[in-house]
């Protein structure tokens, strides 16, 4: 059924502008720039025994404070390799890049996050309501709603294994919007899906229908132009770029993104998954074979989670903050008695192919996360409570497998205690270094059970997780740069028909991958097994 999709006439085309390059050229001359002075630098003072030896003093002191760092073992690798190689230049940029001169800036951008925190307040009923039903899972959802993420009821899901899916359902609930519709995305691109996305706003700003569009500066850079976001500005749109790549450059700034994809429509309706808005994402032109992606569609209480992180993430941008958020609260009640649900976990006896009381029962948590938070990161610390709390299974599609050595060790003793892991990677990669460093961690893991399976038509960019309790459908990949240094969100439910249709999507996506096993990752050529293990020390960087 998936392939047919895939093979109907494609329509879409992949068009990039030149001032997204002549931008990229620019930030590139300058950023060579800042390292030419760094290396300048570096030399004269070097070539100063007194200075030299001030300077190694001083290395001391910054590798200990880096080594004592409360961040994670991945970064503390990469500056130590690059300090012990570069001593002096290193350690300038490691003063310069790495030890914390953005805090002034993720200070700011907390603020706004903060003041959002006051309008998501949890609901005792709905957590006790839940814990009947769900008691292994009950740590997690507290320690979320500890991090400001709320536990709704109330809720109604429908889960898209593909891209095109999924747009096919925004853009019918779109045409339905009356008041507003806020949209999110890591990467927009001209292209079929753009012009039939654009047409619908332009008319619905029209009609009074308040509209904000939040974009990323780094990924729609070299595939939108100032005219294309001009003409849905001039038709009343909102727009707004987060994170100008050249803002922060003497700072490397550049390198945070917001990664999220969110889509709100009156508060009633909400969508987060993989997904950009380019149309490659929904199959219209081939990039990397079949692009698989997925995502999740949200009636009901829990579309204020996703409402919530689009306004932080807004007004963070924007720098201007929003009064109260709850104006943009769906106004009519969703309630049904969720108490009155009969979940079962028993699977034999359940019949997961079919909604439960009107569909408006399940239980979700909207999560996000990203630099502002650090140290702490509730997106990762979920991660690995997901995989500790697995009993039966663990499955997850990631495009990007780098993996810290808290989840690595958690996902090891998961498969050793008896837990079904499985891990699904890209058959086809669209990054050939961070493919490389991907297929360098499946070694710990195929050794201790863990299953890891490539999907042969293409390229897998679905990011979920699914147990034997629960699952997890967003943004985030399994690596440093989503974990650690995005703005990421996703959201995390308890509801058997979602989980019973994502599960037997993973499984129909294994039937068409290639499982690799252990002797065949030991038989990779040797030149490759350098190659991973050099990049591998640089994984926290890319």
């Amino acid at each position: 059924m998936k392939e047919n999709k895939t093979k109907r006439k494609k329509r879409g085309y992949i068009k990039t502008y030149v001032s997204g390059f002549i931008r990229a050229f620019v930030i590139a001359v300058l950023l060579l720039m800042q390292f030419g002075l760094v290396f300048l630098l570096s030399y004269y003072l070097s070539s100063a025994v007194y200075v030299y030896f001030a300077m190694e003093f001083v290395g001391v002191f910054a590798v200990v404070g880096l080594v004592n760092q409360k961040t994670n073992a991945s970064f503390k690798i990469g500056w130590l390799v690059i300090i012990t190689l570069v001593p002096i230049a290193g350690l300038i940029m490691y003063f310069l890049w790495g030890a914390n001169r953005s805090d002034r800036i993720n200070k700011r951008n907390m603020s706004y996050i903060s003041y959002g925190y006051k309008f998501l307040t949890p609901d005792e009923r709905v957590l006790e309501q839940y814990m009947e039903h769900y008691h292994r899972e009950s740590s997690a959802v507290t320690y979320l709603e500890n991090c400001h993420f709320p536990l709704y009821g109330n809720n109604s899901f429908e889960y898209y294994p593909l891209g095109e899916d999924a747009f096919e359902a925004i853009i019918a609930d779109l045409e339905k919007a009356e008041k507003f519709i806020f949209l999110e995305f890591f990467i927009v691109a001209d292209g079929v899906l753009w012009q039939r996305i654009k047409n619908i706003l332009i008319d619905k700003a029209s009609h009074g229908v308040e509209i904000k569009f939040l974009y990323d500066d780094y990924g729609s850079m070299f595939r939108t132009s100032k005219q294309l976001w001009q003409e849905i500005k001039d038709a009343g749109v909102e727009v707004a770029e987060f994170n100008s790549i050249g803002k922060y450059l003497d700072k490397l700034y550049l390198n945070y993104r917001s990664h999220q994809k969110i889509v709100v429509i009156d508060g009633k309706v909400g969508y987060t998954g993989g997904f950009n808005l380019a149309d490659e994402y929904v199959n219209e032109v081939e990039r990397f074979g079949i692009w698989k992606d997925t995502g999740v569609r949200i009636e009901g209480d829990g579309v204020f989670g996703l409402t919530a992180i689009f306004l932080q993430m807004w007004t963070m941008t924007v720098e201007k903050t929003i009064d109260d958020y709850n104006i943009y609260r769906y106004s009519e009640d969703f309630s049904t008695v969720t108490s009155e649900k009969d979940i079962t976990l028993d699977e034999e006896k359940s019949n997961e192919n079919q909604n439960n009381d009107n569909g408006k029962s399940g239980f979700c948590q909207v999560i996000a996360d990203g630099p502002a938070n650090n140290p702490e990161n509730p997106i990762a610390d979920t991660i690995l409570q997901l995989i500790y709390s697995s009993s039966k299974y663990l499955y997850i599609t990631t495009p990007y497998l780098i993996l810290d050595d808290d989840i690595m060790e958690a996902l090891a003793i998961s498969a050793k205690r008896g837990t079904d892991v499985r891990i699904i990677t890209p058959g086809i990669p669209d990054k050939k270094i961070i493919n490389m460093i991907t297929k360098h961690s499946y070694g710990y893991l195929l050794k201790n059970g863990v299953k890891i399976y490539e999907y042969t038509p293409g390229f897998i960019h679905a990011k979920t997780v699914v147990t034997d309790e629960c699952a997890l459908v967003g943004t985030i990949n399994m690596d440093f740069r989503s974990l650690f240094l995005h703005y990421e969100c996703g959201a995390l439910m308890w509801d058997e028909t979602l989980r019973h249709k994502v599960k037997e999507d993973i499984l129909e996506t294994i039937g068409v991958s290639h499982e690799v096993t252990y002797p065949e990752w030991k038989k990779r050529p040797a030149l490759t097994k350098i190659m991973q293990n050099f990049f591998a020390l640089f994984s926290s960087l890319m």
